[in-house]
């Protein structure tokens, strides 16, 4: 029986986790969290019988405790609840399926503490990557990735030597605006920004889809994966998505990785890595496909991917940066605040207004976040 804990079990990755759980006898979830869902997360400690549910607001937790007092499962709140989910004895591998930068802690907790990580949190690597892959090498845990073009990345590369990548091409769908320009992404609004033409996913990360901070995002998050240079990470759109990543050796052979759209396959893979299970599901047909298309990025109008290469090439704390300001424009575009293009202008400013860290410890990184959350406030 392999003991998982989940962080943000009823987003979009973490409920998708839990369809792998039903669909195999042997996944037992020791612990559970979400924000402030206690409709949802009382279906699941009923259904899973987790012996820790974490949930973020205070006042959120006492109506859990509360509405599931008839079950043994303890409630725990705020960051000490994540920290003590993320480390808890019974788990053995931590699913970071939380969203934004407060999963950050958390899985350097969890790391300490022996667990491997499933990682589905991209903001942890890009912010703090030079802190945790040391850190893993040093304890002995398994960063194993769960995005798909991650996922795909790690697949290709199974049974192959490291020093003999010479690029990794990391595929894009070009999100629901492909092949608009910036005049006619004005006005879109955001029931227009969360039509993704191939993927389900949360909110944020399917606008972040539209704008490409997502593929920066992953760019950000491959160098530390795969311990490659940045000028190694080539982004392609791949419009089917059915490639979710390939591998170019220095041979010139290049290893692919293809399947339809569904997150249950890199979490599945992560979950039982290095071996393979069945998974019910759509089939790729190939002849019914018909045809695979690619097509450079259009980096002139979607300034997401090379605000974010820039943010990489910077270093530092530049990173948390590019990553905080957007998840606040994204926040604040959501909430209509402001229009769409604000995002690109949001992220560029806060970038101008830094002053880079060259090589800052958890505290500053965290401090970053926060100084450009005020800045953002203070002027938007």
């Amino acid at each position: 029986m392999r003991k998982i804990a989940i962080l943000g079990s009823t987003g979009s990755i973490g409920t998708q986790t839990l369809d792998v759980v039903r669909a195999n006898g042997d996944l037992q979830v020791t612990g559970i969290s979400a924000g402030k869902n206690i409709q949802k997360m009382e279906e699941q400690v009923r259904e899973f019988h987790p012996r820790l549910a974490a949930v973020w607001s205070e006042e959120a937790a006492k109506e859990l405790a509360v509405k599931i007092a008839d079950t043994s499962t303890k409630v725990v709140s705020g960051m000490d609840g994540l920290l003590e989910l993320a480390s808890m004895q019974e788990s053995e591998i931590l699913v970071t399926a939380i969203v934004g930068m407060i999963g950050v802690r958390p899985t350097i907790e969890a790391v300490r503490a022996g667990k491997d990580i499933a990682l589905a949190n991209k903001e942890t690597l890009v912010t703090a990557g030079h802190l945790i892959m040391p850190m893993a090498e040093k304890y002995h845990v398994r960063i194993l990735p769960v995005d798909s073009e991650h996922s795909a990345v790690f697949q290709a590369l199974n049974g192959e030597d490291r020093k003999r990548i010479h690029n990794l091409w990391i595929t894009a769908s070009g999100g629901p605006f492909r092949g608009r320009k910036t005049e006619e992404l004005r006005n879109v609004t955001v029931e227009d920004t969360l039509k993704h033409p191939n993927w389900v996913m949360g909110r944020k990360i399917t606008v972040d889809s539209a704008t490409l901070v997502n593929k920066g995002l992953e760019v950000m998050e491959a160098k530390w994966l795969f311990g490659v240079e940045l000028d190694q990470i080539q982004v392609i759109v791949q419009p089917q998505s059915v490639i979710h990543s390939m591998v170019e050796f220095e041979d010139g052979a290049v290893i692919a990785q293809l399947g339809t759209p569904d997150m249950r396959l890199p979490i599945q893979y992560a979950l039982y890595y290095p071996n393979r299970r069945y998974l019910d599901g759509e089939r790729l047909n190939f002849a019914k496909l018909g045809t695979l298309t690619f097509e450079e990025p259009d980096t002139e109008t979607f300034l997401g991917l090379p605000m974010a290469v820039q943010a990489l090439r910077i270093g530092g704390s530049m990173p948390t940066v590019f990553n905080a300001a957007n998840e606040k424009a994204v926040a604040k575009f959501l909430g209509g605040e402001i229009g769409f293009l604000d995002i690109y202008d949001i992220i560029g400013q806060s970038m101008e207004n830094h002053r880079v860290v060259k090589s800052p410890s958890l505290e500053e990184i965290l401090e970053t976040e926060q100084e450009t959350y005020q800045w953002i406030e203070s002027r938007w």
